[in-house]
């Protein structure tokens, strides 16, 4: 599905890549007029006297993103105060212990299952999928999205802290009808008395000393009233699943508010104030807070002090960093996508675990045809797939098909590999009701 070009409020910095540093210094001495190459970024990172960190991506490439916050999260020292700010191209971020055939229309996403997929992404204008690290449900991501991530000590963390530290950088702005609610998201209440609207949604990884906390900010989405065909999936009246179910709210974008404003909403006015609300929630120093401030529009480059680090990363550091290029190369396979999927079934009739009912079966298939498949680790263990009302038939059906399917992984089944397995096991004059089935099948899982 193709998407809008991106607002005209995003700047096209964000896109510059780091450029390369006029300056080789060391550690011991700083240079603080000159930039640093990308590839001491982990090593600035990782250095016991970064107490204060504040990065904006130039990267729009989201398991970049991830990887570089990851790398953050395991390196920083651990008494620091990070802040990262990021802005995704269209994706579906969903949570770690999360169902991509439950809480995503794959059709609308680009199809990563298919052979040669992951060479052509970058020239696609299609939404990607994405399963992130750390919990929480799934998100739309796009270029009127603001990602924040603040990663402090565990023993200073609170659920509530970031989220009312982005509320007052909205206020400063002027969305002075924000608040953070009992979920930890951030609502915008509305004039006309409605009920409020979600403009950000929280997740969090905990480790032994360390809390990230990652929210996104709907600033500016061009896509806001179109959210549900990417999260709205095709088979949630015929999946139940173990695992974090996505809780739906009504959603609204932040410039909705600065529609006759006299100065223009825009998105860098809202990381300039949520920059300024960090530094002052962690005393961050002038000089880090004025070189994170100018990366995202003048400076597309690294600098450092004695106890901070700020400026531009993307692509560059996930070329040059050994863990950032393996987290990378993770988070992009299909098997953290979704072989990490907790055990779930599929069914078109009620059954003992799902005994919901079932929308009506499409009238080119019999009304005897039954659909069941058992995944776990996104491999089907167990499954029923027949159409005749006779229910020895049926039986004999089912075995054949489940000869064939049994420990195979749900994604690497799409529309030829569905035909393939049904044809001649549902018996010798099923052609036509083999096409249906698989079209069936592949509608609600994804299959192309």
């Amino acid at each position: 599905m193709r998407l809008p070009l991106p607002p005209r409020q995003w700047s096209s910095a964000l896109v510059f890549s780091c450029r390369r540093s006029r300056c080789n210094s060391g550690f011991g001495t700083v240079r603080h007029n000159s930039s640093l190459a990308p590839d001491q970024f982990a090593q600035l990172a990782s250095r016991e006297s970064s107490q204060h960190q504040i990065y904006q991506s130039h990267s729009t490439d989201p398991y970049v993103n991830l990887s570089i916050e990851h790398f953050l999260l395991e390196h920083a020292p651990p008494d620091s105060s990070i802040l990262f700010l990021y802005v995704n191209r269209p994706c579906v971020v969903i949570g770690r212990n999360q169902n991509p055939w439950l809480e995503t229309n794959l059709r609308q996403l680009y199809n990563d299952r298919v052979a040669g997929a992951q060479g052509s992404v970058s020239d696609s204008d299609n939404a990607l999928y994405v399963r992130r690290r750390s919990g929480g449900g799934a998100v739309f991501h796009d270029q009127g999205n603001l990602n924040y991530s603040v990663i402090c000590p565990r023993t200073s963390f609170t659920r509530n802290k970031h989220a009312e530290m982005v509320v007052r950088a909205l206020h400063r702005v002027g969305a002075t009808n924000t608040s953070v609610n009992d979920r930890h998201d951030i609502v915008l209440s509305m004039a006309n008395g409605d009920q409020p609207r979600k403009i950000s949604g929280s997740a969090f990884k905990l480790t032994r000393h360390r809390a990230l906390h990652h929210g996104t900010c709907l600033l500016d989405s061009p896509n806001i009233n179109g959210l549900g065909s990417f999260l709205r999936s095709p088979a949630r009246d015929y999946i139940k699943a173990k695992g974090v179910e996505s809780v739906r709210s009504p959603v609204a974008n932040v410039s909705s508010q600065f529609e006759d404003a006299l100065i223009p909403f825009s998105m860098q006015m809202v990381m300039s104030s949520i920059v300024d609300e960090f530094a002052r929630l962690y005393s961050t120093g002038p000089d880090a807070v004025r070189r994170a401030q100018r990366a995202h529009v003048y400076e597309p480059e690294l600098y450092a002090g004695e106890d901070w680090v700020a400026g531009a990363v993307g692509e560059a550091q996930a070329d040059t960093e050994p863990e950032i290029s393996k987290g990378l190369d993770e988070l992009r396979s299909l098997e953290w996508k979704y072989t990490q999927t907790p055990q779930f079934t599929f069914s078109t009739h009620p059954i003992e675990d799902d005994p919901r009912e079932r929308p009506a079966l499409p009238s080119s298939l019999p009304p005897s045809t039954r659909v069941f498949l058992r995944c776990k680790h996104g491999a089907i263990i167990e499954s029923h797939i027949s159409t005749s009302s006779d229910p020895s038939v049926a039986s004999e059906q089912a075995a054949r098909v489940h000869e064939v399917i049994n420990g195979r992984k749900l994604h690497e089944l799409q529309l030829p590999q569905w035909r393939e397995a049904l044809h001649d096991r549902l018996g010798p004059d099923s052609v036509d009701t083999t096409r249906e089935l698989s079209s069936f099948i592949g509608s609600k899982l994804g299959c192309e």
